[in-house]
């Protein structure tokens, strides 16, 4: 897995690339996460409109990610998921936990200013 990191209006954007699949990428989501909220930033969206796979260990990654964000006063949104992604957030139900959105626009848009 790859994960480049930007910003737009004070919302951190992680853009995923490849498969989430537990491991060394658990570690550097998780480290990344914890240092945006040391640094006192609180939105994120998650870019997955290039992550091919994701098993249970890549969702659990996603919720470990989701509960730090909201523990810390803020969010973490889903954009541009795939199909496969989306068919796997609903057949687990967690497409009810996550905020998803079509775009990262529409996710950034979607945070209050």
């Amino acid at each position: 897995m790859e994960l480049k990191q930007s910003e737009r209006k004070g919302v951190v954007i992680f853009e995923l690339q490849g498969k989430i699949i537990g491991g060394p990428d658990a570690t550097l989501i998780n480290d990344k996460i914890h240092d945006l909220v040391e640094k006192g930033k609180s939105k994120v969206v998650a870019d997955l409109s290039k992550v091919e796979w994701m098993n249970s260990s890549g969702l659990g990654i996603l919720i470990g990610a989701l509960t730090t964000m909201r523990n810390a006063g803020g969010n973490l949104k889903l954009a541009a998921i795939t199909d496969r992604i989306k068919s796997l957030l609903t057949i687990t139900k967690l497409i009810n936990v996550f905020e998803t959105h079509d775009s990262i626009d529409e996710a950034v848009k979607s945070f209050p200013s």
